[in-house]
């Protein structure tokens, strides 16, 4: 039983090595001594994992001896997406809404202890995020993740504010705990959820909750502008459109409101 429970443990740091090493490679190409040093472990264990997840197309390598993420990882992206029922039925309204707005429009999912970006539409001349499909969320921050956590059961709702650090961004930043369980009490009286520069002091954004079938919330759609182009007060102007694509989505979803 040891030798199994012990086999069973590297392999699961293993996979958690290669999770971790394909989220560090997204962000940018990195050298072998950067990945060691992101396990702590000497350069010929991290080669050797590394030699693996490139054999397999997951990994590349550049002409500058970096490592970043392969083709086969974007292929299997692609087709992860297709397969989402939800993003596909989504996409059309958002683009519709960022047609009629002007402005960028996202759409985000609860994942776990996480809320993930799954579809975004970007104007030409709107706003340009750092924000990426498959991305995670800055939970304190985000309109999206508001709309969202402020209608999660409570105890789902607990177990992720715990794991949460409120870290400071901003000026405007919710920094604790209290502050952050205050506004997701306002975001449930009032429906919609907002981001006042919290992660940068440019931007902000309206957001809204999508329901499903069952009265649960599905994930949140936001608009995103620049503050000094559309300030949170203009912004405020755009929640009647943007209610009216939550509330369009939710009813392809089944939900009916009470």
């Amino acid at each position: 039983m040891r030798t199994r429970s012990g086999k069973a443990v590297r392999v699961s740091q293993t996979v958690r090595r290669a999770i971790d090493l394909l989220e560090f490679c997204s962000q940018r190409p990195r050298e072998l001594r950067e990945i060691a040093e992101l396990w702590g472990v000497h350069r010929t264990t991290a080669l050797r994992l590394v030699h693996t997840l490139t054999e397999g197309g997951f990994v590349r390598k550049d002409d500058k001896g970096r490592y970043g993420v392969g083709f086969r990882l974007a292929a299997l992206a692609e087709a992860a997406l297709e397969q989402f029922d939800l993003r596909t039925l989504v996409h059309p309204h958002i683009r519709n809404l960022s047609e009629r707005t002007g402005h960028t429009v996202q759409f985000a999912v609860q994942q776990g202890s996480h809320v993930v970006y799954v579809d975004k539409i970007e104007p030409p001349d709107a706003i340009h995020l750092n924000t990426r499909i498959g991305g995670y969320v800055v939970l304190h921050t985000a309109g999206v993740s508001k709309a969202i956590l402020a209608h999660l059961p409570a105890e789902k709702r607990r177990r992720i504010l715990d794991q949460m650090t409120f870290d400071k961004y901003t000026d405007h930043t919710l920094t604790s705990r209290a502050a952050f369980e205050k506004r997701l009490d306002e975001v449930r009286a009032n429906g919609w959820a907002y981001d006042d520069g919290e992660y940068e002091p440019i931007s902000n954004c309206v957001a809204a909750p999508v329901w499903d079938h069952a009265g649960h919330v599905a994930g949140g759609i936001s608009i995103t502008t620049l503050k000094p182009q559309t300030d949170l007060t203009a912004l405020k102007a755009l929640l009647p459109a943007l209610l009216e694509t939550t509330a369009a989505i939710s009813a392809e979803l089944g939900w009916r409101p009470r």
